[in-house]
């Protein structure tokens, strides 16, 4: 099994991109666990709610993991909660890293927010490049500092569709 993951800012296409690569590779996409949340509560998140939200997420990827399929789509995973949470709230539960930690990713597709437009849907809060782009530098930070393997994938919608999709491939050949 080779675990996908897409990470990066919001508004820079993961789920969007998760789809599509799952509509061509096949495989289990994992959705964020987070918008579901949301959605269910009907209001936004405070840092009470982020265990909850954590364990939310881990349980549906555990859940996809217990399937073994040869491609697992992460549209995100603990690493989002947990920069998601000292954004916003300066704080973070600190049992999310070592979660985290305790995981094997093959893959991170680390999404650069430059060369796409922002788009609300609601739930997003960062119409401001220089705050996404903050967010992809804490990302980018995070997975050098932990040795994860990632490639940026950045420029237009095409651009990038081709880029993870080269991954993708190079990913499964491995």
């Amino acid at each position: 099994m080779k675990v996908l993951v897409l990470t990066g800012p919001e508004s820079s296409g993961k789920s969007w991109l998760a789809s599509e690569l799952q509509a061509h590779f096949g495989g289990i996409q994992v959705g964020e666990y987070v918008r579901h949340f949301i959605e269910q509560q009907g209001r936004d998140t405070c840092l009470a709610d982020i265990p909850e939200i954590a364990r939310g997420q881990l349980a549906w990827e555990d859940q996809a993991r217990a399937q073994q399929p040869g491609l697992l789509i992460l549209d995100t995973h603990l690493l989002s909660n947990q920069l998601w949470s000292q954004t916003l709230f300066g704080d973070c539960p600190p049992w999310l890293e070592p979660q985290l930690l305790a995981r094997h990713y093959d893959l991170h597709l680390l999404l650069s927010p430059e060369d796409v437009a922002w788009s609300d849907d609601g739930q997003r809060c960062q119409p401001q490049l220089a705050e996404r782009m903050a967010f992809f530098e804490a990302t980018r930070h995070w997975l050098e500092q932990h040795r994860q393997p990632y490639r940026i994938i950045g420029g237009d919608w095409q651009a990038r569709r081709q880029q993870a999709f080269e991954q993708v491939r190079q990913l499964l050949q491995a």
